[in-house]
């Protein structure tokens, strides 16, 4: 079943959410206009909208509450990903250029200041401090995920705890508190909202494990960007981890990786092929897997309805990918 199937029945609401986005990126500046647009145009899974609508379903669900949360955190997200494309050096993002290469850095930085900004404004209508003040602190983190990732490019001294905090600050946090501010917008008990947190953040790291398996299990056609970009532009995940525990992978990335300043001409196609051949890839599923089976855990006691259902068969998509 396709992800969008397993949620069909909020394909209205997200609609909503949907048009929203696009009233909301609307800029009076010609290029801002087109750059944001063109980021919005090409698409994305809205997983975190999607978590925000099924756990408001557990309280007393707002459509308008419902769309304004989600809406910030998938603007919130869309702003990331620009920045990260600066940072990265990146030309494609699902299979289109990105705003750095259509336009050049300065104009890609700027345009994700803007869709950052006009998050915080569209949040500004929800009159509750606490969901500001929770989003606050996840943004802070999620900055502190970038600056390590930065800090750490290129550096093969790493270990396991080093990537479970970095991609708990980069990317499962955000899913986490999706379900969060969901939650606490439909004025659901602590308990039930803290169970949706747990679901968010496991799911999450779990999400992005796979994602860095993807890239290098996937080919350039299915990432929409060339696989193995992680290891080339320096960033160490968890398949590499594994693979460094191989004797002899280490002295090869050493080998590869001389000119960390020119890395054009450098071809990873063997670092690749090491990797997939030994169990880095196997043990990275079963690492992703032990966070799903505690992301089942965490909603095991929440009531019996059609959307625990669904959040149970959205885990267990993402946990089964492989493309």
């Amino acid at each position: 079943m396709k992800l969008a199937m397993m949620y069909s029945f909020l394909k209205q609401d997200i609609d909503k959410i949907e048009e929203a986005l696009h009233e909301t990126i609307k800029a009076d500046h010609p290029v801002l206009r087109e750059a944001s647009t063109q980021l919005l145009q090409a698409g994305g899974k809205r997983i975190r909208p999607v978590f925000v609508l099924l756990a408001g379903k557990f309280g007393d669900y707002d459509l308008e509450k419902m769309k304004t949360v989600a809406v910030a955190l998938e603007l919130i997200h869309m702003a990331s990903l620009v920045h990260d494309d600066v940072i990265d050096d990146a030309e494609l993002r699902r299979g289109k250029p990105t705003v750095k290469a259509k336009w050049d850095n300065r104009t890609a930085m700027y345009t994700g200041d803007y869709i950052f900004a006009r998050s915080l404004e569209y949040l500004s209508a929800l009159e509750n401090p606490r969901i500001h003040r929770i989003l606050s602190k996840t943004i802070l983190e999620v900055c502190l995920g970038e600056m390590e990732q930065i800090k750490d490019k290129y550096n093969w001294n790493q270990h396991l705890r080093s990537y479970l905090r970095r991609i708990k600050r980069k990317t499962a946090l955000l899913i986490a508190v999706s379900s969060r501010l969901g939650a606490i917008a439909a004025s659901v008990d602590t308990k039930t909202e803290k169970a949706l947190f747990r679901y968010g953040y496991y799911v999450g790291m779990s999400y992005q494990i796979i994602d860095d398996i993807l890239d290098f299990t996937s080919t350039e056609q299915e990432l929409g960007k060339p696989a193995g970009g992680d290891l080339l532009q320096g960033n160490i995940t968890l398949p590499v981890i594994y693979a460094m525990e191989e004797k002899g992978f280490r002295q090869k990335l050493d080998m590869c990786f001389q000119d960390t300043n020119n890395t054009e001409n450098i071809d990873i196609t063997p670092l690749i092929q090491d990797i997939k051949e030994s169990d880095a890839i196997e043990r990275s599923y079963q690492m992703s897997e032990r966070y799903l089976i505690k992301a089942y855990q965490a909603i095991e006691a929440l009531p019996n309805i059609r959307e625990k259902q669904t959040l149970k068969n959205i885990a267990k998509y993402i946990g089964k990918r492989r493309s």
